[in-house]
């Protein structure tokens, strides 16, 4: 332990998702068995308040039908077989329904801690398994001296309210023991049932707080270094997968700035379909800035947004076609189509100041 505290001291980074996602192929995931007993208790609560009546009293005919007709039976005749193997179908039955619903319920009970999961490795044999050393280390961690320290916290203050919940009802349950068997099951429901919610109650906080602290122990021992963050972070760089997303990434924010500043434009010059070249211009500049251009789509969607935006469009494919393939986005146009520009844009001052431009 205590060569493990400098080491945890000095993982003062968050765990990277890569990290993160490595560890849940493990199979090292969050998970408290405190949250999967509670899940267990509310499912066996669920069925004892729907199930026990009826199953009982199921049960009850079935056991009264043998006694009463117990002379009408052979002994190994087919008729008590039949029996027998109708009474066993039914109490199969009975079990079934149960033993699904809580399945169910341990299946939620993990769900609710981490995402679905399958990996083998939790089950690969390993001789640290095996290891008696291994095992003995295991044995008084500080992981297992918590563990026994909680189930023996538990165990007190779990007993404690269910003494608490039945030592009031003590009369009641002498005179069950005299009482008419049809009378007894909802006196023993009703107490089944406090028993349990107040049980529930109290495996709810010590859930809570379980969780809580596995997930704190995962996350401090899945922190990485700075070290370690800087050596993945090479790695990923140097990955061909990794650059391409990064790149598509950049150059889809990339696109998206140039999407909002085509509104600022001054006149979008046309192919009239498939280029398109977004130009800002006003008296304070020396020359026309391009700050928008693309082909096809993105060519489309900036004359949409030009046209929602009430920017001038100029069909001139020979000057859309040169703009497109020699200025880049935020440069200003080269020097040898002043010209031509400078015809398109002063046609689009005096439309505007005529109030003559149409769309």
């Amino acid at each position: 332990m205590s060569d493990e505290a400098p080491e945890e001291a000095s993982k003062t980074e968050s765990p990277s998702q890569k990290k993160l996602d490595d560890a849940h192929k493990r199979g090292d995931v969050v998970k408290s068995q405190e949250v999967n007993n509670w899940f267990m208790i509310a499912g066996s609560g669920l069925l004892f308040s729907l199930m026990a009546a009826p199953s009982t009293a199921g049960l009850a005919q079935s056991l009264r039908t043998l006694l009463a007709n117990a002379d009408l039976f052979e002994i190994g005749g087919p008729a008590l077989n039949s029996f027998f193997g109708n009474l066993t179908t039914t109490i199969l039955l009975i079990a079934l329904i149960p033993l699904t619903v809580l399945a169910g319920f341990g299946i939620a009970a993990n769900l609710v801690q981490h995402r679905p999961l399958l990996s083998l490795d939790p089950i690969m044999p390993k001789l640290s398994k095996i290891s008696p050393i291994e095992g003995a280390k295991r044995l008084f961690s500080r992981d297992a001296l918590i563990n026994f320290a909680k189930g023996l916290l538990k165990l007190g203050v779990v007993g404690g309210v269910t003494f608490a919940v039945i030592w009031p009802e003590r009369d009641r349950l002498e005179t069950m023991i005299t009482a008419d068997p049809a009378l007894i099951l909802p006196d023993f429901q009703a107490l089944g049932l406090k028993v349990f919610g107040a049980v529930l109650a109290v495996v709810t906080v010590i859930a809570i707080a379980d969780y809580v602290y596995q997930r704190t122990r995962w996350w401090n021992r899945l922190k990485m270094t700075v070290q370690e963050t800087r050596d993945e972070y090479k790695q990923m760089e140097g990955d061909p997968t990794v650059k391409g997303r990064i790149r598509q990434v950049r150059n889809e924010r990339s696109r998206q700035r140039m999407m909002a500043n085509v509104p600022k434009a001054t006149v979008v010059i046309t192919n009239p379909t498939h280029f398109a070249v977004a130009l800002k211009y006003d008296k304070s500049m020396s020359a026309p800035l391009c700050l928008a251009k693309g082909a096809d789509d993105v060519a489309f969607r900036i004359r949409e947004l030009a046209r929602e935006h009430d920017i001038p469009i100029v069909e001139n494919p020979p000057l859309a076609r040169a703009l497109f393939a020699s200025v880049e986005i935020d440069d200003t146009i080269p020097t040898e189509h002043f010209k031509a520009v400078a015809q398109v844009i002063g046609f689009v001052m005096r439309m505007r100041d005529k109030k003559g431009w149409r769309r």
